[in-house]
């Protein structure tokens, strides 16, 4: 592959690899890497997590010492992440790697951090029980459909579109007015037109045609990853009095199935085969969930099953060409 990557640099702000669980996005980014100048950037909402490193099917230290990245093993698993973080870290990623004159790759299959980091966050302020309260006392003295005239005067817009006994939905409308001192309706027209704006990133997706494919290699996978000493792995992380099944990070595939069955006191084969069985289909969930989401995004679509012959494809160059 022969790509000039400063005209890459001036066409895009970052490239995206993503896809679902097991779809080969490790491979093809380090393929990627021996033929770029570029920087990693983790968008998985498990990869975060410092000693988490079989189950989340992390990248091993040769793999993470041949090229520079990001967003790996950055928080405890006691600790919470969002997607707003989540904007703002790579956002600030992706400037410094552009800035040192390399590209960004952002590698994951976390859609919703894709899809934040592409449309922008919500806009919206977020509840406010006193302001509610404020608004549900209003209502109890004067009634909705008054509650419904005086959003009339501050937001046109969003009170025709509600009924006077939409009440919930008036009184958030009513919330944001008075948290942000704005209509709800001009806040929605200033997202849908960043939405619209030119794309500065180039999307591609790793989305398998046979899904019994995907679903084999799923399988694989979780074998692979007993062997490797999962089963341990999670023990460890159950001697810290920090965590429980409640957390995000224990709250991963995998995990939570292990988590949830030694809770229940089960040992040796009953364990090992109720694990598999119930990873491997929250994983099958999982990854039928990623292919929803990516579809609703626009992006080049990789055919990911042929990448196992072929780690970059010929067509990837026409993909990445800036027109």
């Amino acid at each position: 592959m022969n790509l000039d990557v400063s005209a890459l640099l001036a066409r895009w702000r970052w490239v995206g690899l993503a896809g679902p669980t097991a779809s080969g996005k490790t491979g093809l980014a380090l393929a990627l890497a021996r033929e770029l100048p570029l920087e990693i950037i983790s968008v998985d909402s498990a990869l975060i997590y410092r000693g988490m490193d079989i189950g989340t099917a992390k990248p091993t230290p040769a793999e993470l010492a041949s090229v520079p990245h990001h967003l790996i093993d950055v928080l405890d698993p006691h600790e919470t992440y969002s997607a707003a973080q989540f904007v703002q870290d790579a956002n600030a990623h992706i400037d410094a790697i552009r800035a040192r004159g390399r590209l960004p790759l952002l590698v994951g299959g976390t859609m919703l951090y894709f899809k934040a980091l592409i449309e922008g966050l919500d806009t919206l302020p977020a509840a406010d029980p006193r302001v509610r309260a404020l608004l549900d006392a209003q209502a109890a003295d004067i009634g909705w459909p008054a509650m419904h005239a005086r959003l009339a005067e501050v937001d046109p817009v969003t009170a025709q579109r509600l009924a006077p006994g939409d009440t919930q939905r008036i009184q958030r409308a009513l919330e944001v007015w008075h948290l942000s001192g704005q209509p709800m309706s001009a806040l929605h027209t200033r997202a849908a037109a960043q939405r619209e704006q030119a794309p500065d990133h180039c999307l591609l997706a790793l989305e398998p045609q046979n899904r019994a494919w995907l679903h084999q290699r799923i399988a694989q996978r979780f074998e692979q990853m007993w062997a490797a000493g999962f089963l341990d792995e999670v023990c460890r992380l159950r001697t810290s009095p920090h965590l429980h099944g409640g957390l995000p990070s224990i709250r991963c595939v995998g995990y939570r199935q292990a988590w949830e069955a030694l809770d229940a006191g089960l040992q040796g084969e009953a364990l090992r085969q109720q694990v598999l069985e119930r990873g491997i289909a929250a994983t099958r969930q999982l990854a039928k969930r990623q292919l929803t989401w990516l579809r609703s995004m626009p992006r080049h679509v990789l055919e990911a099953q042929a990448l196992a012959e072929q780690p970059v494809p010929p067509g990837l160059f026409a993909m990445l060409t800036p027109n």
